[in-house]
């Protein structure tokens, strides 16, 4: 018996210290899918306006104040723009953020080239200045620039739009899905036309007020939409002008 047992409690002792060592050896399961993807690192907070934003139809918004904005310029006018939240709700919702807390008040138009479009939204009216909310996730759509398109300028990162915004002048397609476009204007563009042009403008005109029209803020008086004209330049004078009579 002695012979009999004690190989049998050899046996199942070898088979009780090899259960682990397989179990070390074994690889774990893993979700093919998953295991294919890279690691990353846990995300960091973000502000609230790059979270998920409700789909809104266009029956919801289009001619609805609460989607209207109202740029009061000093070249003498209102410019309407009708905002896209559906293609660009975080960017709607930080210009509506920024007009409402009176930040684009008396802002100038910094870069405006001929032909192209109008620049503003920066208040040290330098290129480089934004407000202090987080930069905006892109929101590349369809729409695209066309005459009267409102997108949001950036710096070289996609996702680096904050408050700078430019209006087209006329067409240029190669920025679509390369700048997001959030609005377009309705009325007023004349007004748009008439602003101030250069890199920068030797004056600059200004947003006097800018205000979301369902806050139906009246449009500021007469006398404050307006502006100084730039310096004309001088003129050579001609051999004509020189015997001229005197006027008297």
């Amino acid at each position: 018996m002695k012979m009999i047992i004690r190989p049998m409690v050899l046996t199942a002792l070898a088979f009780g210290l090899a259960l682990p060592a397989m179990a070390q050896e074994a690889p774990a399961t893993t979700d093919p899918v998953a295991a294919a993807a890279p690691a990353t690192e846990a995300a960091p907070a973000t502000d609230t306006a790059t979270e998920a934003a409700p789909t809104i139809k266009p029956e919801q918004y289009l001619g609805n104040p609460e989607y209207m904005l109202n740029l009061d310029l000093s070249t003498g006018g209102r410019v309407v723009v009708q905002l896209y939240p559906d293609v660009a709700p975080h960017h709607v919702e930080r210009v509506k953020q920024l007009a409402r807390a009176g930040f684009y008040d008396g802002v100038k138009f910094h870069r405006v080239i001929d032909g192209f479009m109008a620049q503003t939204g920066d208040p040290t009216a330098t290129g480089q200045g934004g407000s202090e909310l987080p930069d905006l996730k892109a929101e590349f759509n369809d729409t695209p620039h066309l005459r009267g398109t409102v997108s949001m300028a950036r710096a070289q990162s996609p996702d680096s739009a904050n408050s700078q915004f430019f209006i087209m002048l006329q067409p240029r397609f190669s920025l679509d899905h390369n700048y997001t476009a959030f609005g377009r204007v309705v009325s007023g563009m004349q007004f748009v036309d008439a602003v101030q042009k250069g890199e920068p403008p030797a004056v600059m005109s200004r947003m006097v007020q800018v205000s979301v029209a369902a806050d139906n803020k009246p449009m500021p008086p007469a006398s404050m939409l307006t502006e100084d004209q730039p310096a004309k330049p001088a003129t050579d004078i001609t051999a004509d002008q020189l015997n001229a009579p005197i006027q008297r």
